[in-house]
């Protein structure tokens, strides 16, 4: 790591009845050389010796590295106590910060290998593995029920959280502090599963981890552990994530991003049935098309392929490497959706946009007054269908969560049925010429080729029996009715013609 200064690191020792052994951990702690070393020590709410113990380290100035020694009023938690310890890091600017155990069962004599791969750049996280050596844990004294346990969570989290790790439920981390900065950690829980929770945000930040192996030592100190507590949360946190990914659920702690992330929340959907395959399937080739809320452009290609010329409409203009827009204009369409004359357009798309709109009956009001020079217009809607079997579910359970993405995103301001959805269309003056009820995107869930086909053709059969209950998202082709001054127009136009025709002499041609 290249810096003005030696890289700071604060080594972080999270403390609770620790009397007999925190003395010898901080004694084992090495020089570090290369780097700017604090020891942070944060007692949590202990009432024996631990705190005068570490403070009076402190206060005699002999001590190897700078020592801060804290003491909460209050227990906090295993968890609520690392928040404490990542919160001072952040707050005054390490580089990194490696977490230590007060009861000895980490080696601190392991710290300038766990700092390693941080200096050099070449990981943002790097967590101490007691599973990596084939043998270590049983020979460093961890119970058979905890190596089985370890072993069985890990491999179930491994499996829900799509990655290989050899532990998650190791207590030895060090991390990049830049890496936290970008992390909701204060929002993780106070207890054990802290641990599980802050690794699957660095996962979800795409964070470079790397495992270490560390030697295992157990000792005589109390486990305060629930096992069967401890088991069940981590497996809730887990399978919560990854729900998260499909829109069922929503934490804010997990609302994690790579930093690479860019327009994560538009995905392209034209290899099975979807708004974006219908919608193409309702274009004529060599049309002109405005896409309302187009995003980065997924369906460019396709229609330029079909000749058609394409008109993107956003709050924010695609970077250079998306969709290859004919004419693109940036605007927000709550307060200008239409930016340029419909006159010249043969479909309007407003793909899953209208439910983010602050009034749709206003917008729709405005779209009908706009269209009344080309009554031909077609207008292609979708928007995500409430009544949903998952949804009403969740109502059931008392859930009703929002999410970055799908029926209940974060960003929708209003939500439709069917039934609904037809009634605005209807009041705001347009007719429905077609409905087709879209199935879930089962396809971008799942990998395997025969359970996509095969969980389509059952959304199929089962949209057969309740498009309103099965229906992912609901997919309209309106056109719009001529308002009262445009028929008041007509019937002017019309009248003065008759009347012409009426005063015309026989014979007159």
């Amino acid at each position: 790591m290249t810096t003005e200064h030696p890289p700071r690191v604060l080594v972080f020792i999270v403390a609770y009845y620790a009397e007999t052994t925190i003395l010898q951990v901080l004694d084992r702690i090495p020089a570090l050389e290369g780097y700017e070393v604090e020891v942070l020590l944060i007692d949590d709410g202990s009432s024996d010796a631990t705190y005068s113990l570490s403070d009076s380290l402190r206060r005699s100035g002999s001590y190897l590295h700078r020592l801060t020694v804290l003491a909460n009023p209050a227990n906090q938690g295993y968890g609520g106590n690392q928040k404490l310890g990542y919160h001072y890091a952040v707050e005054n600017n390490f580089d990194f910060v490696v977490l230590v155990h007060g009861d000895g069962q980490y080696a601190p004599e392991m710290l300038p290998a766990m700092l390693a791969p941080l200096a050099d750049g070449r990981a943002d996280v790097v967590l101490g593995s007691r599973m990596l050596t084939p043998g270590g844990a049983r020979r460093g004294g961890m119970p058979l029920y905890k190596r089985i346990g370890n072993r069985l969570l890990t491999s179930y989290q491994n499996r829900v959280l799509r990655c290989q790790l050899s532990e998650f439920h190791t207590g030895y981390k060090a991390c990049s502090v830049a890496l936290l900065r970008r992390l909701p950690f204060e929002l993780n829980s106070n207890v054990f599963h802290f641990d599980t929770e802050i690794i699957i945000q660095f996962l979800r930040a795409s964070a470079r981890i790397t495992e270490l192996p560390i030697p295992t030592h157990y000792g005589d100190e109390i486990c305060r552990v629930n096992g069967l507590r401890y088991a069940l949360d981590v497996i809730n946190a887990s399978t919560v994530a990854r729900l998260q990914d499909y829109g069922l659920v929503y934490r804010r702690n997990f609302d994690v991003e790579s930093v690479t992330a860019h327009n994560r929340h538009y995905l392209p959907k034209l290899d099975f049935l979807s708004t974006h395959s219908a919608a193409v399937a309702e274009i004529p080739a060599g049309a002109t098309v405005v896409d309302l809320g187009c995003g980065p452009g997924h369906l460019c290609a396709t229609l330029h392929a079909r000749g058609c010329r394409i008109i993107g409409v956003d709050q924010f203009k695609p970077s250079a490497a998306a969709g290859a827009f004919d004419e693109f204009h940036v605007t927000d369409l709550n307060q200008t959706p239409f930016p340029r004359p419909l006159d010249d357009v043969q479909v309007v798309l407003i793909l899953d946009i209208i439910e983010h709109l602050i009034s749709p009956e206003k917008f729709c009001d405005e779209l009908r007054a706009r269209a009344q020079g080309n009554l031909s217009l077609k207008i292609v809607i979708s928007t995500g269908n409430v009544g949903f079997i998952v949804t009403r579910f969740m109502l059931f359970l008392g859930q009703f969560n929002y999410n970055k993405r799908g029926i209940l995103d974060l960003t929708h301001t209003r939500l439709f049925t069917f039934s609904s959805m037809r009634r605005l269309l209807k009041e705001t003056g347009f007719v429905v010429e077609k409905e087709i009820a879209i199935p879930a995107p089962i396809p971008l869930v799942v990998a395997n080729p025969f359970w996509q086909k095969t969980l389509m053709r059952a959304q199929a059969w089962l949209l057969r029996i309740s498009r309103g209950l099965f229906a992912y998202q609901m997919f309209m082709v309106v056109r719009p009715l001529p308002t009262l001054p445009t028929l008041m127009h007509a019937a002017r136009q019309h009248s003065a013609a008759r009347s012409a025709h009426v005063g015309t002499p026989a014979g007159t041609p």
